[in-house]
């Protein structure tokens, strides 16, 4: 069943039905739509003072001709990628589930500009991003060069032998930001053994990050060959990183967090023990040793059930053990 958008007259329904106190679900029943259809328009065109339908048809005015500058995003498409973000997809998952079950080819990148114009309009759909990207800006070749990573090296540059993560020491590296952002986590994952470091930072500077990694790493030195990482600006450090650790670090591209998806998965399995809202400055080494620990003796179905410390340290621990 297509989707069909709602006009200007059900909007002034649904600010009067909304007036004399229903629900969602009885406004839906009045009008003929999908609950999902009039909670979306709750949320996606209210402003300051509530929602207001001449308001409400000018926003969706004006996304629409935004839209329009890429035609594949009809009203169709856009209500898929709304669904599935309510579901917690990210835009890539998006882009792949709809060409394969709605042969409906869009690039994640169109996904993520749909969702800032919506964003611009007063939308809310960025607020169910995983990370929520502090803003788009048009690239033609390029990414701009205002406060960028200074002779940071491209991915495409990486060597192949790390793709195949058939070697010990190749590393992928990313910050986990706590509570109020006034807390971070340093998070390393070896690609082969899936063996996983984490270290507590004070804050997100990119001296304290790369001082923290060459202590820490310094011990895994000669199985230190590379390190792949995000653009954030806490990693600007990168140069003495790689020359005291004798490695080659590689920059991934702006929102292409799938070429670092050991990590991202990693972080993931993270939150699981520190959930969002955790202040990171009230743990400990040892809270942050136990942590590693689960991760690090967890049998991988990736690695034929063994685990990272056997894979990586040579370690083993008999999880059923008393």
């Amino acid at each position: 069943m297509s989707y069909k958008q709602l006009t200007e007259a059900e909007r002034y329904q649904i600010y009067g039905f909304k007036a004399a106190g229903y629900s969602q679900q009885m406004i839906a029943e009045e009008l003929g739509r999908s609950p999902s259809t009039i909670s979306r328009e709750l949320a996606r065109n209210a402003g300051l003072r509530g929602y207001r339908p001449k308001q409400a048809q000018q926003l969706s005015d004006e996304r629409r001709r935004q839209a329009n500058k890429y035609r594949k995003v009809d009203e169709q498409a856009m209500a898929w990628i709304e669904t599935l973000l309510n579901q917690d997809l990210s835009p890539e998952q998006i882009s792949g589930y709809l060409a394969r079950h709605r042969r409906l080819k869009l690039s994640h990148e169109t996904i993520y500009r749909y969702i800032y114009w919506d964003q611009a309009a007063g939308g809310i759909l960025y607020l169910r991003l995983r990370h929520v990207p502090k803003g788009y800006r048009k690239r033609y070749g390029s990414y701009q060069s205002r406060g960028q990573i200074v002779d940071r090296i491209s991915i495409e540059q990486r060597p192949a032998v790390v793709d195949r993560k058939n070697r010990l020491g190749d590393w992928e590296g990313d910050t986990i930001i706590g509570k109020g952002r006034k807390s971070a986590l340093l998070t390393l994952v070896e690609r082969k053994s899936l063996y996983t470091v984490i270290v507590i930072l004070t804050s997100r500077s990119a001296t304290e990050l790369a001082d923290k990694l060459i202590r820490t790493m310094n011990q895994f030195k000669a199985v230190f060959k590379t390190l792949t990482v995000d653009n954030g600006k806490e990693f600007a450090d990168h140069k003495a990183i790689a020359k005291y650790l004798e490695a080659k670090i590689y920059f991934a591209h702006p929102y292409s967090s799938w070429e670092r998806g050991i990590n991202e998965n990693t972080n993931g399995l993270i939150r699981q023990y520190l959930p969002k809202g955790t202040d990171f400055n009230e743990l400990g080494e040892e809270d942050i040793q136990n942590v590693m620990d689960k991760l690090n003796n967890r049998p991988r179905k990736t690695r034929n059930y063994k685990t990272p410390n056997e894979l990586f340290l040579g370690q083993s621990v008999d999880l059923l053990a008393a």
